[in-house]
């Protein structure tokens, strides 16, 4: 009986029946040639003679096909590492695959990357080794250019009702902005940056390279610090499709008290703030009890400030004649004084912190309370 045998279309040998593919599937046209023949002109590794690298030098970013890209690495042979492994093709019909790097820096710009591969094609081991020269270039990314031009789309103007911010204000208000564009960049939002942090006489401007930033900064501002905000827009260029392009100015206005402020509000006794979120919120220093006012159209209730929490005194509790007087020492010239008792002093208190002001002797809470909700 004969044995069914084909024939190498290019040395004439004969060959074993291969299966034929599946329908649907390419059809490979060396597929018939015997092993000789196949693996005379087989490569196992298609790579690329040369490879060349832009690196920001600024930020480290690797410009990829049209856009940066940021890549974590921690030198530039890790960098090149990366460029050898996406430019590289092994053969749609090897098997087992296994393959080493080695990099050798030849200078400061350029690595040769000596790659070893191995896989199994019809069968039989075949190894190969690619040398690959990586040119590292250096260039600027959109993003540091932007930052380098001064380029900001929105502004944050820090500012207050009535009175010039405190540096701790100001300070926060700029980590505020650092950690929300943060946030932004660990998404991979490269478009998202400080441009630059002014501090002027009543303030501090926060210029930032979107919109949506400023305005998402200045929500982060007023819901913790308090306040209000306005936004306004100025045209400023049409971009390549005719698109208006606007700049946005934030009006922070950080409120006219601050948590720790004693202030006379009416007649009812002063007030000790304890938040300035939303409404503003204290306790009476006469009575113990909460004070809770509206801001009308962003402004602060009419009120005069009579000093801060910091500025109190521990005096020496003389006697505590009822429940609504208390009898204390003024801190100043040691003559007993009989004043209001609010209802946070205990009856077997026997020092107390005191604020005297225009106003008169008032009895402070032990600890001033950073928000009474």
């Amino acid at each position: 009986m004969s044995e069914s045998r084909e024939f190498c279309p290019r040395c004439g040998g004969a060959v074993d029946v291969r299966e034929e593919p599946l329908p649907g599937q390419p059809r490979d046209r060396d597929e018939k040639l015997c092993d000789d023949c196949y693996f005379e002109d087989f490569d196992l590794v298609d790579a690329p003679d040369r490879i060349e690298i832009q690196v920001c030098s600024g930020c480290g970013a690797v410009h990829r096909g049209n856009q940066w890209v940021d890549v974590g690495a921690r030198d530039y042979t890790d960098v090149a590492i990366d460029a050898v492994t996406e430019e590289l093709g092994v053969h749609v019909n090897a098997r087992d695959i296994q393959w080493g790097v080695e990099p050798e820096q030849v200078d400061a710009t350029t690595i040769r990357m000596h790659c070893e591969f191995s896989g199994v094609v019809r069968g039989t081991l075949r190894q190969e080794s690619v040398t690959v020269p990586v040119k590292i270039g250096s260039g600027t990314c959109t993003r540091c250019g932007r930052i380098a031009g001064g380029y900001y789309a929105s502004v944050i103007q820090i500012r207050a009702d009535d009175r010039i911010p405190t540096t701790e204000e100001t300070a926060r208000a700029v980590e505020i902005a650092e950690s929300y564009v943060a946030a932004r960049e660990e998404t991979g939002s490269r478009d998202a940056f400080i441009t630059e942090v002014t501090e002027t006489d009543d303030g501090v401007d926060i210029k930032l390279s979107r919109n949506q930033l400023g305005r998402g900064v200045s929500a982060r501002i007023i819901e913790e610090l308090g306040g209000t905000v306005e936004d306004h827009a100025t045209l400023v260029t049409e971009d390549s499709d005719g698109n208006e392009v606007y700049r946005v100015t934030f009006a922070v206005r950080l409120p006219r008290y601050r948590p720790g402020d004693v202030i006379d509000v009416d007649d009812d006794g002063p007030v000790l703030v304890r938040s300035v979120r939303g409404n503003l919120k204290g306790v009476r220093l006469t009575t113990g009890e909460r004070y809770e006012a509206d801001y009308e159209d962003g402004a602060a209730p009419d009120a005069r400030k009579l000093g801060v929490h910091e500025d109190a005194q521990e005096t020496t509790v003389v006697t505590i004649e009822d429940e609504r007087a208390i009898q204390v020492l003024d801190p100043e010239t040691y003559e007993a004084r009989t004043i209001a008792r609010p209802d946070y002093v205990p009856d077997d208190a026997e020092t107390v912190e005191v604020l005297k002001s225009r106003a008169g002797l008032h009895v402070l809470p032990e600890h001033d309370e950073s928000d009474p909700d």
